[in-house]
This record gives structure tokens, sequence and C-alpha cells, in this order.
């Protein structure tokens, strides 16, 4: 990644000198921007007419695009009284959200204000976000096109505006009380403290860091206040279909986070599975095959159905740790594994423990799906450990 910087322009306001200006600044506007080159001469100058001269801030960029956008930040910088920042980077790992956690972490001063570089976000906003949260404490202060004064006005066509209400009606469902406080979770113009991030437990992927950050970082208070979103000043918008699917992969990595949910995820994804089985144990009947190599082959259908799933849902973003021929060998051992087990341990738990054949059988069932579950993270989706760490405790 290349990082280039300008110094600060001359300063808007000829009563405060350059050395009155504190560096690092109390605010760091960060604006992600791909292939933003007609708006971001525009957005500096409205941030530089609606930010006072005397409140000490910096903009940072961080730039992902393909056109000449950092050249013309370079060249509008100048004539802007903040000390203006360019972080292109050549791989835009994460997407947009990706861009505003490099952002943050650039950032030098206590709060950090995202906003796109499109002009739909308001820059006469950022003082009042930043006062808002210093006058209740907040944390996190989202500007909300959901509040009373608010609107989402610049939302182009009935189409847009009624994806954005579903995706905001789908994120509050499923996340209920972290997101309580947020009517707008879709929203890209926020202010945040930066004590109040956590910039390595952060994943993000696709455009809708507040969701991220309100989920994993978990700010101790959050405040909203209205904005009207505004239409776009030039080029096109960046929510396309691909978009709308990468957010849905990231709800749902988010939602399976913790141990629990993942087990109640991958117990769904396997109850599932027996609808290839069953479909498949019928077709081979049907053809004459003997039942007993008939459920076996038939219980490889509804294994692979597991795996795709599986690789798709809820391990997408583990699956970088082995080879694809290694996670498919090791799930399909485990998943027949099981069928190995379970018999077995039914035998145990009646004959030993004198339990009638159906509670007997239920209880194998759930613990052999247990230890399925805890087989398939260990074996399969967490990273190998490294040899160079095995051989330094070896010679410790």
């Amino acid at each position: 990644m290349s990082h280039e910087s300008t110094v600060p322009g001359e300063l808007g306001d000829p009563a405060v000198g350059a050395a009155e200006v504190p560096e690092p600044g109390a605010v760091t506007i960060v604006v992600p921007t791909f292939n933003e080159s007609g708006n971001v001469r525009r957005l500096l100058r409205l941030i530089t007419e609606s930010v006072p001269a005397r409140l000490p801030c910096e903009v940072v960029f961080v730039d992902d695009s393909t056109d000449d956008t950092p050249d013309v930040i370079r060249a509008a910088a100048p004539g802007c009284p903040f000390p203006v920042t360019v972080l292109h980077r050549d791989e835009p790992s994460g997407g947009l959200g990706g861009a505003v956690v490099e952002g943050m972490r650039a950032a030098g001063s206590d709060w950090i204000v995202v906003m796109d570089g499109d002009c739909q976000h308001p820059p006469s906003l950022v003082p009042e976000l930043v006062a808002t949260g210093e006058r209740t404490g907040a944390g996190l202060v989202v500007a909300s096109r959901y509040v009373k004064g608010g609107s989402r006005a610049g939302l182009a066509g009935s189409y847009r505006v009624a994806v954005s209400r579903a995706a905001t009606w789908l994120t509050k469902s499923l996340f209920p009380r972290r997101l309580h406080g947020i009517s707008d979770p879709m929203s890209g113009f926020f202010a945040i403290r930066r004590s109040e991030v956590t910039a390595d437990v952060l994943k993000p992927l696709g455009y809708k860091i507040l969701l991220e950050l309100a989920v994993r970082s978990r700010p101790q208070a959050v405040t909203e206040v209205p904005f009207v979103f505004e239409e776009r000043f030039a080029g096109e918008s960046k929510s396309t279909a691909q978009e709308g699917m990468r957010f849905l992969r990231h709800l749902a990595g988010l939602r399976t986070a913790s141990p629990l949910a993942r087990m109640v995820v991958f117990g769904l994804i396997g109850l599932s599975g027996f609808v290839p089985n069953l479909a498949a144990l019928w077709a081979f009947t049907e053809a004459g095959v003997h039942y007993l190599p008939a459920e076996i082959a038939a219980n490889q259908f509804g294994v692979a159905w597991n795996f795709l799933l599986l690789e798709r849902l809820l391990f997408r973003d583990r699956r970088r740790h082995r080879h694809w021929a290694d996670r498919t060998l090791r799930f399909a051992l485990i998943a027949n594994a099981d069928l190995v087990l379970r018999i077995p341990l039914i035998a145990l738990l009646v004959g030993q423990f004198e339990l009638a054949v159906l509670p007997a059988t239920a209880l194998a069932l759930v613990i052999t799906f247990v230890l399925r579950f805890a087989g398939t993270e260990a074996l399969v989706y967490l990273p190998r450990r490294r040899r160079t760490a095995r051989t330094a405790r070896s010679d410790a």
C-alpha cells in the first residue's frame, strides 16, 4: 500500500496560524473513495466551508480507485485549511469497510467521523456529530435518516428505497440487542471515539462498516442525530447486486461469530442435508440396490450438500487455512465417522446404562452432533499450528 500525504494548506481563517492548529487534531474525517474524482473537490470545499477553521481537524482519504481520484485529491488539498492525507491501497481488502478500518488505524484524533466521498453526507453535520458525542458522553453518534428531522430523499428510485428498508429490517431483526438505539444501521455517516474502536477485532466485508463496528466493537453508549441523505453529486452509485451479496455474507458472518450461533447454524445445515440424503436413498432403492449399500452411498450426497453449505455460509472466512482437497477429505471422514460411532454408542447406552431405545438414540444423536461440530471446527477449519512455533517450543 502506498502512503502519500500533503501538508496543510493555507488556513481559511487569517486569525488562526498554522502553529495554533494542533497535530494530531481533535477530529479525523475518514473518507473511503473508489473512483470519486468528480466529487472530491466539491467535498473538500464543503468541509472547508462547514468545519470551523479553529476546530482541530484532519482529513484522511483511503482510496481504492482505478481512476485519477488520488491525483485530484492532492491537487485540491492546498485549498483546504486542514491536513489532508491520501492512502491509496493497491489491494482493496474488505472493500469500503476495509478502507474505513485502514483510515481509523491512521487517525490521530480523539474523534473519527466517517463519511462517503459522493457528497450525499453533508459535511455541515460534522461539528454537530462531535458536539453531540461530547455533550452526551456517547461513544458512537450515528447520523440517521430515520429519526425526526432526517430523510432518505437522496436514495434514487423506489427500488433502492425498498432495498434499504429491507436491509434495515433484516439487520435489526438479527441483532436486536447490539443495535438497540440505532435506527439506521445502514448509515455510512457517523462519529466514533477512537477509544471505542478495536481495529484488530474488525472483519469488514463490503460497505456497511457501521454494522461491523456496532456488533464487534460494541460502543458503550450510542446516540443519533438526524440528517438528510442528499443526491449523489457526480459519478455512479457503488450499490450493486454483488455488493448486496457481500452484505448478506457479512450479515451471516457477524451472526455466526459466537460458538453457540455457529453450532445452531451447523445443526440447521445438517438438517437440510436429509433432503438430498433421502432423495438419493429413494433413487438407489428404486433401482434395486440393497438398502445397506444404498444408505452408505446416499449418505455421501448429504455429506456433500452439508459441506458445500458450510463452505459458503458458515466457514467462508476460514477456508484459506487449508487446501480445498484437504478440507473435503477431512470433512468426509468426520461426517462418515458419525455413522460408525452412533450405533455402538446406542448399544452402550441401552446395554450398560439401561436406557430405552428411543431416548438412547436421541442422546446418541446429540452427542455425535456436538462431536461432529467440534471436530469440524478443530480439524477442518481452524488454522494449522505453525511448524516454526512448534520447533521453537521444542527447543525451549
